[in-house]
């Protein structure tokens, strides 16, 4: 068990379980807008996130104090030299793989300029620090959707554009944004130590902890009410999110579980929306 939890270690260390999350989250939208996606568009969609989230963790690294910080921290500052030769490659990869793959057309131009537009927003927030800390979490949980959402919302039909559609969108919002309000109360020590900012070392725990309650019953009601209220042919769609929802409030409000085994659980949550390559 020490061996597969280390190697579970590594892949989070590498933000590789984001990136099939991500994957997974492109497929629930493409089929709640009933459009077929290519194995490449996945593909490059994966390599856009993990270039985004690891230039994120490169420059988290950078400002890491000796001693500090999370594991995941201390892994690319050890590696950062090996971790940006990596990350050239994939990004001059995925950037040619995409302009062969779309040719000069609008789906290319617009991928691009949000990549742009999300790594402006992550140095923004930066700069501004303690001032705006409170959009860190907000701002990644909306542009994470938008980022695996625009490809099936661009290519389906207008006739798709319904209101259960951009609830289910609204809805895996606020799942990414408890996701990410948990994790930052999760790593609110390591977070402190190491001089980084996040709405969990701002918000002392005893506030922040009834915060995160509120969130997320409201956000299970909410998708228990979309699961009553949806076109039976929709169903499947908040059943996923509603599974997502509970599975992050079981194991954040467990006791007896250790953050790492909390972490291990939500992030799984996110590759539930798999089973529909099989439904």
């Amino acid at each position: 068990m020490q061996f597969l939890f280390k190697i579970y270690q590594r892949i989070t260390w590498l933000s590789l379980d984001v990136v099939l999350g991500a994957m997974a989250g492109m497929l629930f939208f493409a089929r709640a807008l009933r459009v077929e996606l290519a194995w490449q568009e996945y593909i490059l969609l994966g390599m856009a996130v993990w270039c985004i989230y690891t230039a994120d963790h490169l420059m988290d690294a950078r400002k890491l104090a000796s001693g500090h910080g999370a594991d995941r921290h201390h892994f690319h500052l050890i590696y950062q030299k090996s971790l940006l030769v990596v990350l050239g490659v994939v990004g001059c990869v995925g950037l040619f793989w995409a302009i062969k793959f779309f040719g000069f057309s609008k789906e290319l131009f617009f991928g691009a300029g949000l990549g742009l537009v999300i790594m402006g927003i992550l140095l923004a927030v930066r700069k501004l620090a303690a001032k705006r800390v409170r959009l860190k979490e907000l701002s990644s949980a909306i542009f994470y959707v938008i980022g695996i959402s625009w490809l099936p919302w661009y290519e389906a039909p207008e006739i798709d554009y319904t209101w259960t559609a951009f609830g289910l969108t609204i809805l895996y919002m606020g799942l990414a944004y408890l996701n990410l309000i948990m994790l930052s109360s999760l790593d609110t020590e390591s977070d402190s130590e190491a001089g980084f900012s996040s709405i969990a070392t701002i918000i002392p725990q005893e506030r922040l902890y009834p915060r995160i309650r509120q969130l997320a019953i409201a956000l299970v009601l909410a998708a228990f009410m979309g699961l009553l209220l949806v076109n039976s042919l929709y169903r499947i769609f908040p059943s996923l999110v509603l599974i997502m929802l509970l599975l992050h409030y079981l194991s954040f409000f467990k006791s007896g579980l250790k953050s790492e085994q909390i972490r291990m659980r939500m992030e799984v949550a996110f590759l539930i929306p798999a089973i529909l390559l099989v439904l």
